[in-house]
């Protein structure tokens, strides 16, 4: 099984930046997004269109393209978990995380025994089909993969300390627009309110050992963040890179 370039970028104190795929499914996509200098790519299956055949082909590519594939699953669900990090995915985040138990279920399905419950077939796409022992196998996976919990209510900052305080919990990433909703407060991501919340997540993250970071598309905001403590920084969608070039440059011809 080949190394977690962003878990050792993260070790050495260094920030990661990446993206999310939601509905382009060429392989040509992750090639592109790897030349431009991203370090890892979110494949969306919670609020995108691919399919897990799909899922899997994007991960293959990302994998050969030297960015570390990423999925968010659509749901806590053992068969979602499981078979993305089959395919080969390095990391997966669960959305609407708020609870221990959630927590201890996602390291349960996400590692091998005596970790957790995972079932083992070594020649998939997470080992590049290619055999290996079972032993030394399972011990990798089990130190490589990163588990990713989306923090996007307001009872999981509530609950914070319960939620990364668990052992595995590698990174927690702020899904701001569904916080700002759940506050009350949508629109306004620079309410006191979610600056507090944001603030509590880097705290509680460096409290525990947990990477931070955040996924939106607005590149101030995220420098902010960063400058804050944040390090796994997820910078807006396929969706939303296409919507900003095509307005910039239809407002410049029509200008």
């Amino acid at each position: 099984m080949k190394d977690n370039v962003m878990r050792k970028t993260l070790s050495e104190g260094k920030v990661v930046i990446g993206t999310m795929l939601q509905e382009l499914r060429s392989p040509a996509i992750p090639l592109v997004l790897s030349d431009i200098g991203f370090d890892f790519l979110f494949i969306d299956m919670e609020h995108g269109a691919h399919t897990m055949e799909t899922a899997a082909d994007l991960i293959k590519i990302t994998r050969l393209s030297g960015m570390t594939p990423l999925v968010r699953v659509p749901d806590l669900q053992y068969h979602f978990i499981a078979r993305c990090l089959d395919a080969g995915a390095q990391g997966i985040m669960v959305p609407r995380v708020e609870t221990r138990e959630q927590v201890e279920r996602i390291i349960s399905y996400s590692k091998y025994p005596p970790s957790g419950e995972r079932g083992c077939s070594i020649n998939k796409g997470h080992n590049d089909y290619k055999s290996e022992g079972l032993v030394p196998f399972i011990e990798k996976a089990n130190r490589e993969n990163l588990v990713i919990l989306q923090i996007e209510r307001e009872r999981a900052i509530k609950n914070l300390d319960e939620l990364l305080s668990v052992e595995g919990v590698d990174i927690a990433i702020l899904g701001p627009n569904d916080l700002a909703a759940s506050y009350g407060v949508p629109n306004d991501l620079s309410s006191p309110i979610l600056s507090d919340a944001f603030q509590k997540v880097v705290d509680t993250g460096k409290k525990y050992g947990v990477h931070t970071g955040m996924h939106i598309g607005d590149a101030d905001k995220l420098k902010e963040w960063m400058r804050k403590g944040m390090n796994v920084i997820t910078f807006n969608t396929d969706l939303g890179f296409i919507k900003t070039a095509a307005t910039a440059g239809l407002m410049k011809l029509k200008g």
